[in-house]
């Protein structure tokens, strides 16, 4: 499965990849920014999104319906991924067609296991 990832934060980011890459069954394609993850999505061909709530350039909400228009508006599975108290942005979160909200620090078991349940469910 190949996974689109949007952190500013470096440390999120290579745990996220190396998560990823011990688990051996996702590809993975990082950005920091909204305008980066913007032109990543034109190459690379995300089947899943995890996206941070706080960006330098724009926030998840905002970003979500972009990268879905520039990867042909297909469902693909989406997860915010945030700090901020999961209870204040996990409707809104919903609302905006996050199929997830997760809780930063996520554990890897939670986002393994979500990460497989929407590669099986995009598939279907």
């Amino acid at each position: 499965m190949r996974v689109l990832y949007v952190d500013d934060d470096r440390i999120n980011t290579l745990l996220f990849e190396e998560t990823c890459r011990c688990a051996g069954r996702f590809e993975v394609a990082c950005a920091s920014t909204g305008a980066e993850a913007l032109e990543i999505a034109a190459e690379f061909p995300a089947e899943a999104l995890v996206i941070d709530l706080h960006l330098p350039d724009t926030n998840g909400f905002e970003l979500l319906p972009a990268l879905r228009r520039v990867l042909g508006g297909r469902p693909l599975p989406a997860y915010l991924c945030t700090a901020d108290d999961p209870a204040q942005v996990a409707a809104q979160a919903a609302e905006a067609g996050f199929d997830g909200c997760w809780t930063k620090p996520v554990t890897v078991e939670e986002m393994l296991a979500e990460l497989d349940r929407g590669a099986r469910g995009s598939a279907a």
